[in-house]
């Protein structure tokens, strides 16, 4: 049987004629290349970093508002009076719903003795019995951005300059992202097939738009319901909870 003599064609390597030094030299070029343009896009971060954190927030405080809305919907609706014939509420649940709805307003359900009031008629008695029956409901009405509830915390001075920082580099990486892709992508192109880079070529596109659709799914639809069933879960508890932004932001990132 006659030895099969390989051919040009069947060299994989007929087109390169780099060493290994040249090989690890056009690595070094590229990860420079790589790392230029992330430093560029951390720049670039900084600069917009603030609305990138009021961007990432945005869910947890729209989700802060629905819970502590619906807990004094709840109360609301719960509330009795203390004695038979006793004042009812001065709003109706209509009316309620659409301050809260229209108007963006909270409110806290409190009962207060109307006469001990500035103005009122009445005035601090010797009596050591307090009139318990006496009290009256009146709600406490507040826009909902002002709600202390709603307000995402930090436990320290630096926490803040901190997730600024993070903030930062997160638009680096997703705005160098694909530039590093780029630069990788020269380097280990030099050794793939001609039928495996045109596989490349229509994978990368469409994994690059799965990527940017995942993250507006989760921004904008699957928070919502993770948020949700976690703060039904503090009410089921019966805890109360104070998001910080710096847990928050990691759990973002995981997501």
């Amino acid at each position: 049987m006659a030895a099969v003599t390989p051919t040009d064609e069947d060299d994989l390597f007929q087109g390169s004629t780099m060493t290994f030094g040249e090989h690890l030299e056009e690595l070094r070029t590229c990860l420079i290349r790589g790392a230029v343009g992330l430093v560029i896009g951390v720049i670039i971060g900084f600069f917009v970093a603030r609305p990138v954190v009021h961007l990432i927030e945005a869910p947890l405080r729209r989700a802060l508002g629905d819970y502590y809305i619906s807990r004094g919907l709840e109360a609301f609706d719960a509330w009795r009076p203390r004695r038979e014939g006793g004042p009812g509420l001065p709003y109706s649940r209509a009316e309620v719903v659409d301050a809260v709805e229209r108007h963006g307003l909270s409110f806290d359900l409190r009962e207060v003795h109307p006469g001990r009031l500035p103005g009122g008629q009445e005035s601090p008695s010797d009596e050591k019995e307090f009139d318990l029956d006496a009290l009256e409901p009146i709600l406490l009405w507040q826009p909902l951005a002002r709600d202390s509830r709603v307000s995402i915390t930090t436990l320290s001075a630096q926490e803040a300059f901190g997730i600024y920082v993070k903030a930062a580099l997160l638009v680096g990486f997703v705005l160098a992202g694909p530039w590093i892709l780029y630069q990788l992508w020269t380097f280990v192109a030099a050794g793939l097939y001609p039928h495996e880079k045109r596989l490349v070529h229509l994978f990368l596109p469409v994994s690059t738009g799965l990527f940017l659709a995942g993250v507006g799914l989760a921004f904008f639809f699957v928070f919502d319901f993770v948020l949700a069933y976690l703060l039904a879960f503090n009410e089921w508890l019966g805890l109360d909870p104070d998001p910080r932004i710096s847990e928050w932001l990691g759990f973002v990132l995981i997501l």
